[in-house]
C-alpha cells in the first residue's frame, strides 16, 4: 500500500512541476516510438513504418545534438548535426541487418521497405527542419504556433499517405 502512495505522489509531482521545452516534445516522441511498435503488431506496411522511424530517429539526434551542445558550442553547428544525424540512421540500418530485423519479403528501388521508409523518412524530416528554419530566420519568428511540430508532423503524414497510394495502386 505504501509503494501505491509513494508512485501516486510521484506521479503527481512530475505532472504539475514545469520542464524544459524541447524542439520536439519528449511525449509526441515516446507516442512515435510506441505507435512503430503497435504499427509492427499490426501489420502495417514496413515502408508507412520505415517513414514514422526515421523520423523517430531525426527527433532522437536532435535530442542528442542539442545534449551535446550544451557542453561544447560546437555541436551547435548544422553540419555537426547533420552528422551526428547521419550517424544515427546508418547505425540503425546497420543494426538491423546485423540483428535480421528487415524482414525480406518486399523491396522497392531494389531496396528493402523498411529501409527505404527509413531513408525517405530521415530525409524528410530534415529537410522540414531545415525550411523550417529558414523560414523562421526570414521573419524573425514563427509563422503560426506551434509551426515546428505541425511542419514536422504534416510532412510526415503526407509521406505516410504518399507511400500507402503508391504500394497500394502503382506499385
Amino acid at each position: 500500500m505504501i509503494t501505491i502512495y509513494f508512485l501516486f505522489t510521484i506521479l503527481i509531482l512530475l505532472f504539475t512541476t514545469a520542464g524544459i521545452v524541447s524542439a520536439h516534445c519528449p511525449l509526441c516522441v515516446a507516442g512515435a516510438g510506441a505507435g512503430l511498435t503497435l504499427s509492427r503488431i499490426l501489420g502495417i506496411d514496413d515502408s508507412i513504418t520505415g517513414i514514422w522511424l526515421g523520423a523517430f530517429i531525426g527527433a532522437l539526434s536532435f535530442w542528442s545534438q542539442k545534449s551535446l551542445g550544451q557542453r561544447n558550442k560546437l555541436f551547435f553547428s548544422r553540419w555537426v548535426g547533420f552528422l551526428i544525424y547521419t550517424v544515427f540512421i546508418g547505425s540503425t540500418i546497420w543494426s538491423f541487418y546485423k540483428f535480421n530485423l528487415v524482414v525480406k519479403h518486399g523491396e522497392i528501388f531494389g531496396i528493402h521497405k523498411l529501409i527505404f521508409g527509413m531513408v525517405l523518412g530521415g530525409a524528410l524530416f530534415y529537410l522540414v527542419d531545415l525550411v523550417n528554419a529558414v523560414i523562421k530566420r526570414k521573419n524573425g519568428k514563427s509563422l503560426f504556433p506551434y509551426q515546428s511540430m505541425i511542419f514536422s508532423l504534416g510532412s510526415v503524414i503526407i509521406a505516410s499517405l504518399g507511400m500507402y497510394i503508391l504500394i497500394n495502386y502503382y506499385i
